[in-house]
């Protein structure tokens, strides 16, 4: 007869032994920004939001992520409030009051350019410097248009999730027609289980053809398998997701070509998000 300590060791090592045969991929670090719920109908609705980096979506194992490269914006396309923010060792947590009726977006957005080279020597330079933001400024007067190998690519990154008081609305969903961007076909604050969505991924407003896109459901920690939905977009830049079950679910989009703008020789995309399920 097994005791409970003996038990206990054996689950252990069960959990040990599928987290070592997990793809590295399973373990990366990812961002999300994650609402309690997007779809609010009461008279005065407030939500709270959360926002880290961690291993398994949705469960805070990392680091928090900072909530001054966060904004807010309403139906009105007009800033919103973080109210209450705070940063603990794992996430961030911020309310927003949804005084309007409609659609409102909660985002984080960078778009700039990196060098790298071989200098004289046959060092590798590269710019900026590690942990600095690039400055377009200053590209010309640091890194030199005739380096050896040089490499110049221009990036943007975007996350975003959606939170609809009463009606949605569509106004906070245009694309700005810079940097890689996902447009809705449908209303991302309009998904149910069984059903199939469609968005569309631009880069500098035209259709990114080919991104690369993986779809995880949260609760991946009491999961054996990450069960990940992965999809391409078409020739219009539109990827379809058939949602399996209701519930919260995180998007990650990638894309990179060569025809970027000079002095850029490439330009890069990445892409997340969050959108809630219904039950069908």
């Amino acid at each position: 007869m097994k005791t409970r300590n003996s038990r206990t060791t054996i689950r252990l090592l069960t959990i040990g032994s599928l987290l070592l045969a997990l793809p590295i991929a399973a373990q990366a670090h990812r961002a999300w920004i994650l609402p309690a719920a997007t779809i609010h109908s009461s008279e005065d609705p407030w939500v709270t939001v959360d926002a880290a980096i961690s291993n398994d979506i949705f469960h805070t194992d990392y680091r928090p992520m900072q909530l001054n490269g966060i904004k807010a914006i309403g139906p009105d396309g007009m800033a919103v409030e973080l109210q209450n923010g705070h940063t603990g060792k794992y996430r961030s947590t911020f309310d927003i009051n949804l005084t309007q009726r409609g659609t409102y977006k909660i985002f984080t957005a960078s778009n700039g350019m990196t060098a790298r080279w071989l200098d004289e020597d046959g060092q590798r330079q590269s710019w900026p410097p590690r942990g600095a933001q690039p400055n377009e400024a200053d590209f010309a007067a640091n890194v030199p248009a005739d380096a050896q190998d040089l490499v110049v690519t221009r990036s943007s990154r975007r996350q975003e999730t959606f939170i609809t008081a009463g009606v949605p609305s569509d106004e906070v969903l245009e694309p700005e027609g810079q940097g890689f961007e996902m447009e809705p076909i449908t209303h991302p604050n309009d998904l149910y289980a069984g059903e199939t969505a469609e968005f569309r991924f631009l880069i500098d407003g035209e259709p990114a053809v080919g991104a690369e896109i993986i779809v995880l459901a949260g609760g991946m920690r009491y999961r054996n398998h990450q069960d990940e939905i992965s999809v391409t977009t078409n020739a219009d830049g539109i990827a379809e997701i058939t949602w399996p079950d209701a519930g919260m679910y995180w998007l990650e989009a990638s894309y990179e070509d060569d025809r970027a703008a000079p002095p850029a020789t490439s330009r890069r995309g990445g892409y997340v998000a969050t959108f809630e399920v219904m039950p069908e």
